[in-house]
């Protein structure tokens, strides 16, 4: 018993002391506008952590739309990524909560058993549609806590950003996708929860 508990304990501070990791994102163009994960990977150096990612996001799809395409399946039970984040959005609607929530559950029964953790990211809605962002935070909000997944709260963040500053600089010319500015905000966020000190 005494050397199971101290194999416990060195595995568990291994893993503490940890300072390279996989990660793996799922999205559409609001991941990859500004190429996010690496800015994500020049975050975290800067943070202590080396990072190396893999992106699969395409326009205009949902979560579920990687589900059925297959790809993401294969390379969460490859076992080679720490950490997945999924990137829906802007779920507003209650359509867009039962994604996060169904297939986020989907997405966290693979990652647990491939020993990856499941991260959201939450996004925004159009810059011209502000009263959807409180809602579009809840569900995020609620979809994390029913999967016991990290949550990266770049919306509410943003909406933060919003109130104090006046400011939406954090958006692109379109209204919709991120400035170059937003996606720093972005890869920020995610690195300090994915990785917090």
């Amino acid at each position: 018993m005494i050397f199971i508990c101290i194999g416990f304990f060195w595995q568990l501070e291994s893993q503490s002391k940890k300072t390279e990791f996989n990660i793996l994102f799922i999205g559409n163009s609001l991941t990859y506008t500004n190429n996010l994960p690496l800015l994500v990977k020049k975050y975290a150096k800067k943070h202590g952590v080396t990072v190396n990612t893999k992106m699969i996001a395409k326009p205009n799809y949902a979560i579920s739309d990687h589900w059925y395409d297959g790809e993401v399946q294969k390379l969460i039970a490859s076992q080679t990524f720490h950490f997945v984040v999924i990137q829906q959005g802007p779920p507003s609607q209650q359509d867009g909560k039962q994604l996060l929530i169904e297939y986020g559950k989907k997405y966290n029964i693979l990652c647990k058993n491939s020993n990856a953790k499941l991260a959201y990211f939450m996004v925004w809605p159009p810059m011209n549609h502000p009263e959807r962002l409180d809602r579009v935070i809840k569900n995020h909000q609620y979809a994390a806590k029913i999967n016991k997944a990290i949550l990266c709260p770049v919306g509410e963040v943003w909406r933060n950003h919003f109130k104090t500053t006046n400011n939406y600089d954090y958006y692109g010319s379109d209204g919709f996708h991120p400035s170059k500015k937003g996606s720093e905000s972005a890869a920020k966020i995610i690195v300090e929860h994915l990785f917090p000190k």
